[in-house]
């Protein structure tokens, strides 16, 4: 059983907080068509987690790769320290923040379960020897992406928990990647695949059901004053 509270700031931090709308001005039709355009390329199939990673400029430049390639929210699993808040800092994301949902679990098994209710398959990135290579993965259906912390990568739960793994294949000396890079390079690689799958527009058909409340919500973010990304702390209740 869980509990969540909404919060928009710069920080996960577990408050409520009152969204302070500006005056409604007419939309400018270039600001309209470009938040549409948006919508109509969001990928509402694919995700990422990040398990347990520390430095706030990675978990800000995962953001900000996550916003291009059109996934709309991102869960963040924070686990090995009692901090009460991540910090995604203020500049390094900005711009990005506004548009991405997060959603923050400290428990790895509590977050793969509420995932699963979104997502069909959860795939992590490993060094493991039953990972496959990234561009061996089909990334064109519903999917959920798994990145570990820089030091350690991926825990043993997350991996026993997951559907796969998989591999960014490497040729040189040193056989690793930034997390930011890691992530932004299996994204990328996602949006390639879903580009030739016609998952994106023009190819991608409006969807009714999915698009409009999205834009809705889009356009009332366009409206408020608030910063940063919608938080949400999810919280077990015992």
């Amino acid at each position: 059983m869980y509990s969540c509270v909404c919060v928009r700031d710069t920080n996960f931090v577990i408050k409520t907080h009152t969204i302070v709308p500006s005056p409604k001005t007419p939309i400018n039709p270039k600001r309209l068509a470009r938040i549409r355009e948006v919508v109509s390329n969001r990928q509402h199939d694919l995700t990422v987690i990040l398990e347990n990673v520390h430095d706030v400029h990675n978990i800000s430049a995962v953001m900000r790769s996550c916003e291009a390639v059109g996934i709309k929210e991102l869960f963040v699993i924070w686990t090995q320290d009692d901090r009460e808040h991540v910090s995604l800092g203020q500049r390094s994301s900005a711009g990005s923040r506004k548009w991405l949902d997060v959603h923050v679990f400290r428990s790895v098994k509590q977050c793969f379960d509420f995932v699963r209710q979104r997502y069909s398959s959860i795939q992590v990135a490993s060094l493991g020897e039953n990972s496959r290579d990234m561009h061996d993965l089909d990334m064109t259906t519903s999917l959920a992406l798994l990145f570990g912390n820089e030091h350690q990568g991926a825990s043993q739960e997350a991996i026993d928990l997951s559907d796969g793994q998989f591999i960014i294949s490497q040729y040189g000396m040193v056989q690793s990647l930034n997390i930011s890079v890691s992530c932004a390079v299996t994204i990328f690689e996602a949006m390639r695949q879903r580009k030739l799958a016609s998952k994106y527009a023009p190819k991608r058909k409006w969807n009714e059901a999915q698009d409009l409340p999205l834009l809705d919500d889009y356009l009332n973010r366009h409206y408020t004053q608030a910063k940063g990304s919608l938080a949400i702390i999810h919280k077990k209740v015992e």
